[in-house]
């Protein structure tokens, strides 16, 4: 298996995941890797860490999440691994909740995600989301 974090899907991507079927809710599992420092765009906040520049778009972003209808079900460090292998642990796992595929688009497409994007891109490496959908 090969495995590539990305910071933003391509074009094909985003055709495909957006162009599948309405079937409810959802959970995105968020495996998150951090840059070691936070590249602004601006040159601003030279000291600040990627995690602590995704922080700030993580405590926003969850408001969203809440405010269409989701939840955060849980967030965490990354500490080990058990079983498999990779080149290098993610930092990071977070578990969204959406009540729709196209709540979720709403949200990655309004103006209050285009506000606080410059968190996320200034503070990940790369990350996987993998959709999944909850047992019947």
């Amino acid at each position: 298996m090969d495995v590539r974090n990305a910071v933003y899907p391509g074009s094909a991507r985003i055709a495909e995941f957006f162009g599948a079927p309405e079937d409810g809710p959802f959970v995105m599992v968020n495996l998150l890797k951090f840059k070691h420092k936070a590249e602004y765009a601006d040159g601003s906040e030279p000291g600040l860490s990627g995690r602590e520049a995704y922080q700030r778009y993580g405590v926003e972003v969850a408001k969203l999440v809440v405010a269409l209808g989701g939840k955060i079900q849980y967030s965490g460090a990354v500490t080990g691994l058990l079983l498999g292998e990779v080149e290098e642990l993610w930092d990071m796992v977070a578990l969204a909740e959406y009540p729709s595929l196209a709540a979720f688009r709403d949200m990655a497409t309004s103006p209050e995600m285009r506000a606080i994007e410059h968190h996320r891109s200034a503070g990940l490496a790369g990350q996987l989301n993998i959709r999944t959908k909850p047992r019947d």
